[in-house]
């Protein structure tokens, strides 16, 4: 939330929650400014998971759709960063997804900022295992609550979040029914021969080293060392001039896949690191929610 201080002496907040839009509101509450156009709709609040993991109690935000009843599917929002976290705000994404009956789970696993740094720095043990164990200590307890049906869980994410995706759906090949990632690290070390150098300096950071000093350990947090074992059809998408992540590097992933005759598509779209355009976003998010209801409803 955001403050500022009015010249009458009144504070002015920007504000919101999973459930209600963005809005300037006063101290009591009392919406003072609103944005241009059509209002936006609501949506649902959250709901606090705690989750006792391998390295802790684990923290995430869970969005049930209205009409659930049983077990309903359920789409897991990878946050990038890593350091970076989840909280009960309003974002359209999650949003999408519940008006299309999912529910939809944000973990702030380890590497999460929020939480101390012994829990931010945990994930340099063994980078992307670490995340992972926490996400699939989640998704196992909503699935063992009835909470979620266990044959219906979508992975996905973008950037960090889109390369703990497929290193996930490679590590758990049984955990998913389909998997979803935005502009991923597919292939760490062809991801570090092409992208920015202040990239290179984070992961050198992250690893110990280059991957010439410590080749095993990307090798060890690579999705493509693990993409002979996906099951899950899975949906990439790409941006043509992404420095971050860079496209090359993804096209050796999805050769893998390609080869091996592994179901999948490729989304690209010519732009870098995700679109500002906001017809492409939507574009973008239709697709996802597309090709993860074809797969589920085949099931």
């Amino acid at each position: 939330m955001d403050a500022t201080t009015r010249p009458d002496g009144g504070i002015w907040a920007l504000w919101s929650s999973a459930a209600q839009p963005p809005a300037v509101r006063d101290l009591e509450g009392n919406v003072v400014l609103t944005p241009p156009g059509e209002p936006a709709p609501p949506s649902v609040a959250v709901e606090d998971i705690w989750v006792e993991g391998p390295g802790g109690r684990i923290h995430s935000l869970l969005r049930r759709p209205l009409s659930s009843e049983g077990p309903v599917p359920l789409i897991i929002d990878i946050h990038g960063g890593p350091t970076a976290h989840d909280a009960d705000l309003f974002r359209a994404y999650p949003s999408a997804w519940v008006d299309h009956g999912y529910a939809v789970l944000q973990v702030n696993y380890r590497g999460s900022t929020g939480y101390g740094s012994q829990w931010r720095d945990a994930l340099e043990q063994r980078v992307g295992h670490i995340e992972l164990e926490d996400v699939v200590a989640v998704r196992d307890h909503l699935v063992e609550a009835q909470i979620v049906a266990a044959d219906k869980v979508v992975l996905a994410g973008a950037s960090w979040g889109g390369y703990l995706t497929l290193l996930g759906l490679g590590l758990y090949p049984d955990r998913w029914a389909v998997g979803v990632a935005g502009v991923p690290v597919a292939d760490y070390l062809a991801a570090y021969e092409d992208e920015m150098e202040a990239l290179k300096a984070f992961d050198r950071s992250l690893f110990g080293g280059s991957p010439d000093e410590v080749p095993q350990k990307y090798r060890d947090s690579s999705p493509i060392t693990y993409a002979e074992a996906v099951q899950a059809p899975v949906l990439i998408l790409a941006g043509e001039n992404d420095p971050r992540c860079p496209i090359r590097q993804i096209e050796n992933y999805v050769a893998v896949l390609a080869e091996r005759g592994a179901e999948h598509e490729v989304y690209r779209y010519d732009a870098g690191h995700g679109s500002l355009v906001d017809d492409e976003r939507v574009r973008q998010v239709r697709a996802e929610i597309d090709f993860a209801t074809r797969h589920l409803n085949g099931r």
